[in-house]
């Protein structure tokens, strides 16, 4: 990548959230808790997802495919972002394209997939006789896949247009390296790929969130003529958790990615970047846990067996050391 005048740029710096070292301990502090938080609770939800055979459905297999994105999410962005408020952070131009290119993918791939988790309550609630016939296994697999392709596109053409601009700086006002961010540092009209970038936007944004709008509203539709409350009750509640992670997602990231750039507002950016790209990946597990019982109940056998193949493992170490 060059900059106007021709010289070569190697490297970006990463400003970061703060240069306050007070506010930096307290944002380390917090941001690893949530980051632990964030593996525990995702990588827990695919074990239990895997290994309790009452969520082998295709409700928790794309649960499974949901954790495990955001896990991956996440660890593109939030060790980065430890760094960074420990030492002054820098991050090669190979690796900003990089980290740009996964977090894009991931990031397309989970507004896909979210859409996807939709229809599968769509198709569970309104056609509740053929559910297994029409999301069968092949059908889940075939969605999951459409959903990381989808991804990949969104990944690959967003990075490109947005590094093939000629950049008047090397200096990077935020934590990771994304293209609102970089539009910024270009040294030409930036229209065209503003546009590009909006309708890309468009297809993994937009598309998918109307196409989720429709779905509860056919849902709701379905909810309200059972005659049973506390059927209603019931139905509902399987889609509440969706809704929720599906509202934090979505407005954060649409905020993002469909507003023309702004050069005076690097720190609303931030913000609006933390709560799309750090904190969906913690609250999906909590959410989702705390909301279904059946996962719940999934998640304590997950901790009994860990809880009682210790508890084995122990005893038999210490009937060993008393042999001895």
């Amino acid at each position: 990548m060059k900059m106007k005048n021709g010289s070569l740029i190697t490297e970006f710096l990463l400003i970061g959230l703060s240069q306050d070292p007070t506010v930096k301990i307290f944002l380390f502090v917090l941001f690893l808790i949530v980051y632990m938080l964030t593996l525990i609770g995702n990588i827990t939800l695919i074990i239990a997802c895997i290994f309790d055979i009452r969520l082998h459905m295709p409700m928790y297999f794309f649960l499974g495919n949901l954790s495990l994105v955001d896990m991956c999410l996440a660890s593109v962005i939030v060790p980065n972002l430890l760094a960074q408020l420990i030492v002054r952070s820098k991050i090669s131009f190979i690796g900003c394209a990089a980290q740009m290119c996964i977090l894009l993918f991931f990031g397309g791939t989970e507004c896909a997939l979210l859409a996807v988790m939709a229809y599968d309550r769509y198709v569970a609630i309104t056609f509740p006789l053929h559910y297994t016939v029409i999301m069968r296994i092949a059908i889940c697999i075939a969605l999951s896949s459409c959903c990381c392709l989808c991804g990949s596109v969104i990944a690959l053409s967003s990075t490109f247009v947005t590094l093939r601009l000629p950049l008047c700086g090397s200096t990077i006002n935020h934590f990771f390296c994304e293209p609102p961010v970089l539009l910024k540092l270009a040294c030409v009209d930036t229209s065209v790929t503003e546009t590009i970038l909006f309708c890309s936007g468009i297809f993994i944004l937009l598309i998918p969130s109307s196409f989720i709008i429709i779905s509860y509203i056919r849902i709701i539709i379905t909810i309200v003529q059972i005659r049973s409350s506390e059927a209603r009750f019931k139905v509902f509640s399987t889609c509440a958790s969706h809704l929720i992670v599906v509202t934090i997602f979505y407005s954060t990231a649409i905020s993002m990615y469909m507003k023309p750039v702004s050069k005076n507002s690097e720190n609303r950016d931030k913000m609006i970047s933390v709560f799309y790209s750090v904190t969906p990946p913690m609250l999906n597990p909590i959410i989702y846990s705390l909301r279904n019982k059946d996962v719940k109940m999934a998640l304590q056998n997950v901790f009994l067996r860990a809880h009682l193949k210790c508890a084995s493992y122990f005893s038999s170490a210490a009937i060993k050391k008393m042999s001895m």
